[in-house]
């Protein structure tokens, strides 16, 4: 091959090389939500682009039905009629655009269809007793589309240089252990940190808390499944990374009761020692809290590179409707567990704390992150490395969860 044939390969490689942003980008431009339709017992969103998939929950007081669409954008649409008092929408986060109707009176999603080409979402609305409708909230989050056909790509591309991707990397669902059948609670504990990211460590480097809250989190997770109340799943059970974000997701996919995130906290002051657990607010409770939802918040921006694609800006709105009951649910099982865990674990003062942690942020979940004690006070590391320990903080976290849906059970 001669030199100009050399050049101008290597020329059409890089054009090529260019082009590709460009081309994978447009084959991951969001579909825009473009119209909604209500009829007396049927609600179709319609978009410029196929939607893959698309889940929904229920909410209560008032009653609404929220729906999530990934991978779609709102525009300025809005309906109502039927069973549909009014609709809101906004971005749950960039990739996810929710839509919630406000019902004028009791009902459920009774069933659900994408069109052939996924550019139409219908759900047909069931009337139901107020009883049933509560139901529907207790039961969580519905998924759709996931059993319909594959979605060419190719359909939403109009014109340009088309570039084959990589399908999406599934979010692996953990094993569920524990309690058999279905109708009994399920809890997710979430080991802090793994793979390239080791959390905070020791003063000499020796111990890493992500090795620290594994341990914990199996020691948890053993004394659920011994109890036989309860299933049990851990978002990692080995040496490896998670976006935050794909941690609460795996709680929501498990459609999961509770999800506890096990953390080893650290601080310059190495006197600073004691347990502490901190629930969601997008204020933060003090400087603290505020510092730690910083440090775990960055946990997902390693080596400059963004690998959660997390939006920290949740609007009121969206607050308001889907997280605030989750958050109150979530502040009451805090306190639950400080007072079952304090007769053999030692908490700071005013060791409840609230901060705006994108691990807690699963609208539908309720959700707590338990920093064990001081991976940098020897003390705390001498027990945050005890058996003993461990296990008293996994008997006190059983107890906690027992009583927990023995509430839940009985309305309280």
């Amino acid at each position: 091959m001669c030199l100009g044939s050399v050049s101008r390969s290597l020329l059409l490689i890089l054009l090529l090389l260019l082009a590709l942003p460009f081309a994978a980008g447009e084959a991951r431009a969001a579909a825009t939500v473009s119209a909604i339709e209500i009829t007396p017992s049927n609600v179709t969103l319609r978009f410029d682009q196929p939607v893959a998939t698309a889940s929904a929950f229920m909410l209560s007081g008032p009653q609404r039905i929220a729906v999530d669409l990934p991978g779609a954008r709102m525009s300025q649409v809005a309906a109502s009629g039927g069973m549909i008092a009014s609709t809101r929408h906004g971005q749950y986060d960039p990739n996810t655009a929710r839509v919630v109707f406000t019902l004028t009176r009791s009902a459920i999603i009774g069933d659900a269809s994408f069109s052939a080409d996924h550019r139409a979402l219908t759900l047909t609305l069931k009337p139901v007793t107020e009883s049933l409708f509560g139901r529907a909230v207790r039961k969580g989050r519905q998924l759709f589309g996931l059993d319909d056909k594959p979605v060419d790509p190719r359909a939403a591309q109009r014109g340009g240089i088309t570039v084959p991707l990589d399908p999406p990397r599934p979010l692996a669902v953990p094993t569920v252990t524990g309690a058999r059948g279905t109708r009994r609670p399920l809890v997710v504990i979430d080991a802090g940190h793994g793979g390239h990211d080791p959390g905070s460590q020791s003063a000499d480097g020796k111990y890493k808390e992500k090795n620290i809250a594994l341990a914990i989190a199996k020691a948890i997770r053993d004394e659920l499944v011994a109890s036989g109340r309860v299933r049990v799943a851990l978002t990692r059970s080995d040496d490896r990374f998670l976006v935050l974000g794909e941690r609460r997701e795996i709680a929501r996919r498990l459609k999961a009761d509770l999800f506890i995130s096990v953390h080893a906290d650290s601080a310059t002051n190495s006197a600073a020692r004691g347990a502490s657990i901190y629930t969601l607010s997008e204020v933060a409770s003090d400087r603290v809290a505020a510092q730690l939802a910083a440090k775990e918040n960055r946990a997902d921006i390693l080596n400059g590179v963004d690998l959660g694609g997390e939006n920290n800006e949740v609007s009121s709105i969206l607050l308001d409707l889907a997280q605030r009951e989750t958050m109150n649910i979530s502040s009451q099982f805090a306190a639950l567990l400080q007072r079952e865990m304090s007769p053999t674990i030692h908490f700071k003062d005013e060791a409840h704390r609230f901060a705006g942690l994108i691990v807690l942020k699963a609208p539908d979940v309720a959700s707590v992150l338990l920093e064990t004690g001081y991976i940098s006070n020897d003390d705390d590391l001498a027990l945050l490395l005890s058996n003993d320990y461990r296990r008293n903080i996994a008997n006190g976290v059983r107890k906690a969860v027992e009583i927990h849906f023995a509430r839940r059970l009985a309305g309280e």
